[in-house]
């Protein structure tokens, strides 16, 4: 088969493509957008049928996955780290019923590049009980797809398949298999399996107990985790995923002195470890996260041997892995010579000139500027950036500016606004505007809508072109939601319609609109 240069979220798309997946269900989030782009935009994709949709968040997303799975079908949904938190409900039901043929992809953000913390998403699999794949290069990034979606089917359970920025984000060379025909449309062999009734969930739950050592045997036994023997036995190391590399980059001749056991699929191999344990004077874990293998290991080999690791900040435990770190942890020699030329500079994030928020929040500031006693809950998205202009006090995740500042204004703040963009009103703020209105809160609700989802490359927004009506339904008094359009010249006229709603006792609802200049040049080019 032919290979072709891809990047690791572009080697989890073809493998979709190629294994035969039927839909892939997902809300965008760096760094995992990219997966569901390229099969949105792929020719081939588009010839076998294969549904590519952009979901309003990562809950309805997953549940369109399990949709899928109901009719017999492969299917696939794709978020960042802390989207598995706003699917967390069909994400753990969705190990109960016991769905096959779905991947949950989850890219993690070690370093926190474009995200607020640094969240393993192997906790939530362990937690959920379900096998787990962590791809150590684009190559197996793209053939354990391919496994991935085989495991779920043979052993009857999801499969979380996780990735952290750097494989998501980096090239090579991806040999293609041949490509898969999709499943036929079938109904579930066991119709209960779907209702989790209390009796069904309890047989279900037990079934999915008694699973466990069926998963922790394809761990053994798959060939994707590896026992590397070595000649040096006062040290034996554990890697995960991308941290083999890591560790390799500080062995040229590709040979690690060291015995290694190679994790990138879990449950964990428990004989790869117990074997290592037995012939080294101590353990190194080197994992790109949080310390998950490491709490796991030291609670399976409590035997007195050290274990190290980011517990014992052997290797610093915030921030990504890389192999710098690797090489400081191992006694080695760290100085690459790779060091950051005079002329690069810092380059910090800011709103783009000409960027409609501007004028958003240069209006709001004149208003805020005598209302001392006032706060701004921000959101995420390019609006976050306002925290440079000094126009917002907080951000949290998405969809908490409204209910913070309803949670503000019900103890004394005043005034209370909110500020989130049209793409995270859809995600997950239409509900805590719906809690304004039952409580008759005394908030203001900016919407800025610039028609698309703009930090994450400018996937369509679910609310384009309804927020009003969205408002409307969810009864706020159409007087009190105000159209305004965010332009120096209207500066005057949008701080005295700014003001008039913020002295309204009541929910009020502001909609900047104009088009993301980024989006519009790309109009205008087409």
């Amino acid at each position: 088969m032919e290979k072709i240069l891809l990047l690791g979220d572009e080697a989890i798309a073809q493998g979709f493509i190629d294994a035969g997946g039927s839909a892939i269900n997902s809300y965008p989030g760096t760094p995992s957008t990219q997966i569901t782009e390229y099969v949105i935009k792929s020719k081939q994709a588009r010839e076998l049928g294969i549904r590519a949709n952009w979901c309003a968040n990562e809950k309805t997303a997953l549940e369109a996955s399990i949709g899928v799975a109901y009719a017999g079908k492969r299917a696939m949904t794709c978020m960042k780290h802390v989207g598995l938190n706003v699917c967390g409900d069909p994400f753990m039901n969705a190990a109960i019923i016991g769905t096959k043929g779905v991947l949950v992809v989850v890219a993690d953000d070690p370093s926190m590049f474009s995200s607020q913390d640094e969240q393993d998403s192997r906790f939530y699999g362990h937690w959920a009980m379900i096998p787990m794949l962590e791809p150590s290069n684009q190559q197996e990034a793209y053939d354990m797809v391919h496994f991935g979606f085989e495991l779920s089917e043979k052993l009857g359970t999801p499969v979380l398949y996780r990735i952290p920025t750097r494989l998501a984000h980096s090239r090579a060379g991806v040999v293609r298999k041949p490509v898969r025909k999709q499943n036929e449309l079938t109904e579930p062999a066991d119709a209960k399996s779907f209702v989790l009734l209390p009796a069904n969930a309890k047989r279900l739950y037990r079934d999915l107990i008694d699973k466990q050592p069926a998963f922790t045997k394809a761990s053994e036994e798959s060939g994707y985790n590896k026992y590397m023997d070595g000649e040096n036995k006062k040290l034996g190391i554990i890697t995960t995923g991308i941290a083999y590399n890591y560790l390799m980059e500080n062995f040229p001749g590709g040979k690690c002195p060291y015995p290694v056991v190679k994790i990138t699929q879990y449950p964990l191999p428990y004989n790869m470890i117990n074997k290592l344990y037995d012939e080294v004077d101590e353990i190194l874990v080197l994992e790109d996260g949080q310390p998950y293998v490491e709490e796991q290991i030291k609670g399976f080999l409590g035997k007195g041997k050290k274990v190290m690791g980011r517990l014992d900040e052997t290797i610093r435990r915030d921030g990504e892995l890389n192999a710098e770190k690797v090489a400081k942890a191992l006694g080695m020699n760290a100085d690459t010579g790779l060091a950051v030329p005079e002329v690069v500079t810092n380059r910090p994030p800011a709103l783009c000139q000409g960027c409609p928020h501007v004028d958003s929040y240069n209006a709001l500031n004149a208003v805020m500027a005598n209302h001392k006693g006032g706060k701004v809950f921000g959101d995420i998205g390019c609006y976050t950036l306002g925290f440079n202009m000094g126009a917002i006090q907080t951000t949290v995740c998405m969809g908490a500016s409204i209910t913070m500042a309803k949670g503000a204004s019900e103890v004394g703040i005043f005034p209370a606004v909110a500020v989130i963009g049209d793409g995270t009103f859809g995600h997950s703020g239409m509900t805590g505007l719906l809690d304004c209105v039952n409580e008759k809160a005394n908030v203001v609700v900016m919407i800025l809508d610039n028609d698309i989802t703009a930090m994450t490359g400018g996937q369509p927004s679910s609310a384009n072109n309804k927020i009003r009506q969205i408002c409307e339904g969810l009864g706020v008094a159409p007087e009190h939601i105000r159209d305004i359009i965010p332009l120096p010249k209207n500066h005057e006229e949008n701080v005295k319609i700014i003001e008039e709603e913020v002295n309204y006792n009541g929910v009020s609802v502001i909609i900047p609109h104009r088009t993301c200049l980024v989006e519009l040049k790309k109009h205008l080019k087409k």
